[in-house]
């Protein structure tokens, strides 16, 4: 990486006309600048179109597509189109401080670990939140800790081209939505550590009243499909860190007991037939 080494900014949108400028701006004021500013728009019907259209630097591309009422979709079409060395998500409501691809690009430069993620400072109704985002959180970043929880702030997030034929970029079922980016982070933690940045680089703008979030699983059901995901992603890639993965992945479920209802392995109603047995003959 002794060149100078493109990054591919992607900015899934739907109906954001008063943020997505200002997101754009803030990829495009980078001091270490992109190839490319790419906005996935999933079929607004605001004038959000209107409004990056308007703006005049080359490096800004507008990418449109039918409604597919999950970002995993226009962020896929984004990673699909994205001429960069290095793709970098930006959701369309947050924003970069001007030094954030620079910090990633010298850290991934240093490590060569092929991705890269920082910390955030929460806005909630405009207002930045005291503290950032995370606090202690591990300088690199790998599956066994990523288990545990998300930690990967998707418009932090800077993941090498390279990684995508085997991550197969971010998963689009339904049943995925508001998590489809926990699950392609573990996949890509299989694959190479992520050098985690102490340093909020990232404005991001946590409104759960417009958020994806309200749409998607809740509680226990999150790390349920998210196990079920990784490993299915596992079998269809074997190899020696996918197994080591999965492995780790099945000591965690059984950890926590995370399966679905119906799936509950026949060993563990034993056990439980048997503690139950127990507890009432004391």
């Amino acid at each position: 990486m002794g060149r100078q080494s493109s990054v591919s900014v992607i900015i899934p949108t739907w109906n954001r006309a008063g943020t997505v400028v200002a997101a754009i701006e803030s990829a495009l004021n980078q001091t270490y600048a992109p190839l490319e500013v790419l906005v996935c728009d999933d079929a607004s019907t605001d004038d959000t179109e209107a409004r990056v259209r308007q703006m005049s630097d080359p490096r800004v591309r507008w990418l449109p597509g039918p409604r597919g009422g999950r970002p995993a979709i226009p962020r896929n079409r984004g990673m699909a189109a994205a001429r960069g060395e290095w793709l970098a998500l930006l959701d369309s409501d947050d924003e970069w401080v001007p030094d954030k691809l620079r910090a990633q690009i010298d850290a991934v430069r240093s490590s060569g670990r092929l991705a890269s993620c920082t910390n955030a400072w929460r806005i909630v109704a405009g207002v930045r939140q005291p503290g950032p985002l995370y606090s202690g959180s591990p300088s690199v970043l790998g599956y066994e800790t990523m288990f545990i929880g998300n930690m990967v702030v998707t418009s932090s997030a800077l993941i090498h081209r390279s990684l995508l034929p085997m991550v197969e970029g971010f998963p689009e079922a339904k049943i995925l939505t508001a998590i489809e980016d926990y699950a392609l982070w573990l996949r890509v933690s299989t694959l190479t550590e992520f050098d985690c940045l102490a340093t909020p680089l990232v404005l991001y703008r946590d409104d759960p009243a417009t958020s994806v979030r309200a749409e998607g699983l809740t509680g226990r059901d999150q790390p349920v499909e998210i196990l079920d995901d990784f490993l299915a992603w596992c079998r269809r890639h074997p190899s020696f860190r996918t197994l080591r993965a999965s492995l780790a992945a099945r000591r965690h479920r059984y950890k926590y007991k995370l399966w679905r209802v119906g799936e509950i392995p026949y060993y563990e109603l034993v056990r439980r037939r048997l503690a139950a047995v127990w507890h009432h003959s004391r």
